[in-house]
């Protein structure tokens, strides 16, 4: 309950104490946006290794030398924590945002730190919007900044991480509109951080690792119309490999 006190504090206590700095963020964003996105991913990225030190949670990281390093992609994970998030942006190279619930923009502070990082709010109940949150998107890849989606829309609440809820193919779009590399992450034991021990924080050691890069252009017709199972299929081997 300790870690679990203090995780909540840090986080308060950050965005209360980082206000001055989000208006210095967006005045030097009036001119100098990309400055701007140096500065806010360095700090995301810091608070969150530190939430994740002050848990006690070990992370080991695989695959990233075998990623692209001069474009954008589309990052494809199993979901299974709220932790989820800060393991993947405090590991991945590069600038990238994430696709998250409407609800999660209508926390004040928070959700001006999320667009800074060019996190993208879905309303699954609404197509059109859907179909906005798409073009934004391949709109973010062709400008260099990477997307993070979790494509079975909520976190997995089952004991074994090999049963994955069904991936939405309308998640992959990003991918085939734009041709950009889909690369499958696989986070092994984020559960046994929090939701396996509510309401308690618990020690744990978590493993990602970033799978070969999957190119569109090279997938057959079949593999592209079932593009969400076939992706799904892969981050099922990728599991199932780190867990023996």
């Amino acid at each position: 309950m300790l870690k679990f006190i203090l995780v909540v504090i840090l986080v308060i206590l950050y965005l209360v104490l980082t206000l001055p700095i989000l208006l210095f963020l967006w005045l030097i964003g009036l001119k100098k946006p990309h400055v701007r996105d140096v500065v806010t991913r360095a700090m995301i990225r810091w608070i969150f290794r530190v939430i994740l030190f002050v848990s006690g949670v070990k992370v080991t990281v695989k695959g990233l030398d075998q990623l692209p390093k001069d474009q954008a992609m589309l990052y494809i994970g199993n979901h299974r924590s709220y932790f989820d998030i800060l393991l993947t942006y405090a590991t991945m190279p590069g600038p990238c945002g994430f696709v998250a619930k409407k609800e999660l923009g209508k926390f004040p502070v928070f959700n001006v730190w999320m667009k800074y990082i060019h996190c993208l709010f879905l309303d699954r109940t609404d197509i059109k919007q859907g179909l906005q949150m798409i073009l934004s998107g391949c709109e973010e890849i062709k400008n260099g900044t990477s997307i993070f989606i979790f494509p079975e829309g909520t976190r997995g609440k089952s004991v074994s991480e090999l049963d994955m809820l069904p991936f939405h193919n309308g998640s992959f779009k990003i991918a085939t509109k734009t041709g950009c590399p889909i690369v499958p992450v696989a986070i092994i034991n984020s559960r046994e951080i929090f939701e396996a021990h509510l309401p308690k924080i618990h020690s744990t050691h978590v493993t990602l690792e970033y799978g070969t890069p999957i190119l569109p252009s090279e997938l057959t017709r079949e593999e592209k119309r079932e593009i969400g199972t076939y992706t799904q299929q892969i981050l099922h081997d990728m599991l199932q490999e780190l867990k023996k």
